[in-house]
């Protein structure tokens, strides 16, 4: 589909980004953003957790605290600010037919709370309201590649355990076909180019 027939229909896509802590997922989000926009989409970045008042609390008490917060709690909290996300800045964009392209979304829930031994189908529940992606590409790194390139003061997710019991959980994902997988122990430029073919391919068909 052209970019004409595209911004005719009017119709938003919705994109999100999924992987270990420092998989790339920010820097190919934005990159993507910026790749779409050169040509002419109206592509818009956004995060999870959100940079409003929920999603503030949970990277101030939950992300950097020394010890980790019961998992149930971590579950109810981000599912609150994906309901802040989802009515307050996804559906509107959407319906001004933007491309949304989330770093982050709902598959983190169910892969780090999931990952802790929160059971998966209360997790989708409490998510009921969460809208599904028309795309959901997962970035596979190793797990030791990931935690040795987390340079700042780790959270309490970024263990090594953690991020392995966790891209178990993505896997699955990947496996049961609500992911799509990008190897992303390659280049940079690499990695982007796979993820905008795998755009670009969606939009044309």
């Amino acid at each position: 589909m052209g970019r004409a027939n595209w911004m005719a229909k009017k119709r938003g896509l919705f994109i999100c980004i999924e992987g270990l802590d420092a998989s790339g997922k920010t820097t190919h989000a934005r990159r993507l953003v910026r790749e779409l926009r050169q040509r002419g989409f109206d592509a818009i970045y956004t995060t999870e957790p959100t940079s409003g008042e929920i999603g503030n609390f949970i990277r101030r008490h939950v992300l950097q605290r020394e010890r980790r917060v019961p998992s149930v709690i971590e579950a109810l909290l981000f599912a609150v600010d994906r309901v802040e996300h989802v009515e307050g800045k996804i559906k509107p964009a959407l319906e001004e037919g933007k491309i949304v392209v989330s770093d982050r979304y709902l598959y983190s829930s169910l892969a780090y709370q999931g990952a802790a031994g929160i059971d998966l189908n209360w997790i989708e529940e409490i998510n009921r309201h969460a809208i599904r992606p028309d795309l959901a590409i997962y970035i596979d790194v190793p797990p030791e590649v990931a935690v040795k390139r987390i340079r700042r003061r780790r959270s309490v997710m970024e263990t090594l355990q953690t991020q392995q019991r966790v891209r178990e959980v993505y896997m699955r994902l990947v496996e049961n076909g609500r992911l799509i997988v990008v190897d992303g122990d390659k280049p940079i430029g690499e990695v982007a180019t796979d993820i905008l073919a795998l755009v670009l391919d969606f939009l044309k068909n």
